[in-house]
C-alpha cells in the first residue's frame, strides 16, 4: 500500500500540502501505531513541505493520534510479553523508531527487574529442552547467546541459566574448568 495519496483520492495532485500530509499521516496511522518521528520521515519522503509537515504532526498530536509517550508503553509492554525482550533491547528498538531518551527511559523503567528476570526464565525453560543432547557448556553458551539477543545482561543470563541447570541437577561451576 503507498505512503501518500494517489491521483484518485480526496487528496490529490492538486490538494494544498496540508491535506497531503493529513491523508499521509491517516494512512499510515490507520496500518499500525507510529510515533512522531516515523511520521515526519514518510512526509519528508514524500517532499511534503516542512511547514506543512510540521502544522499537521502538532495538530495530530493535540488531538492525541500523534503520543510517542503511550506508543512507547504499549511497545515496551506489547514486546516484552510477545517477544520476551528485555529492557536493553525494547530501548534500542524505541530509539530507531524515533522515541526520545526521556520518553524510552520512561517507559523501560516502567518494567520489573524481578519481572525481567522471570521472563528471562521463562524464555530459558522454552529452549532448554531442545539442548539437552548437548554438554553444559554448549547449552550455556547457546542459552547465554539466546539471552543476550533479547537484550538480557550477561548478570541476569548466567544466573538464570545456572538455575535452570542446577534444576536438571548440572553444577556450572565443577563443569566449567
Amino acid at each position: 500500500m503507498p505512503e501518500g495519496p494517489d491521483a484518485d483520492s480526496p487528496a490529490g495532485p492538486d490538494a494544498d500540502s496540508e491535506s497531503v500530509a493529513r491523508a499521509i499521516c491517516l494512512r499510515l496511522l490507520t496500518m499500525a501505531p507510529k510515533t512522531r518521528a516515523q511520521l515526519a520521515e514518510a512526509l519528508r519522503k514524500r517532499d511534503v513541505p516542512a511547514e506543512a509537515a510540521e502544522a499537521v504532526l502538532s495538530r495530530f498530536s493535540e488531538l492525541g493520534l500523534i503520543n510517542d509517550e503511550a506508543f512507547a508503553e504499549a511497545w515496551v509492554d506489547s514486546r516484552h510479553h510477545g517477544r520476551g525482550l528485555a529492557r536493553r533491547a525494547l530501548a534500542a528498538e524505541l530509539r530507531h523508531r524515533g522515541v526520545d531518551n526521556d520518553t524510552v527511559k520512561e517507559a523501560v523503567e516502567r518494567l520489573d527487574p524481578d519481572q525481567e528476570a522471570e521472563t528471562a526464565r521463562r524464555l530459558v525453560d522454552r529452549k532448554l529442552a531442545a539442548t539437552r543432547s548437548l554438554d553444559p557448556q554448549t547449552r550455556t553458551r547457546r542459552l547465554a547467546g539466546m539471552l543476550a539477543r533479547k537484550g538480557y545482561s550477561s548478570g541476569v543470563a548466567y544466573r538464570v541459566i545456572r538455575e535452570a541447570l542446577e534444576e536438571e541437577g548440572i553444577d556450572l561451576e565443577a563443569d566449567f574448568p
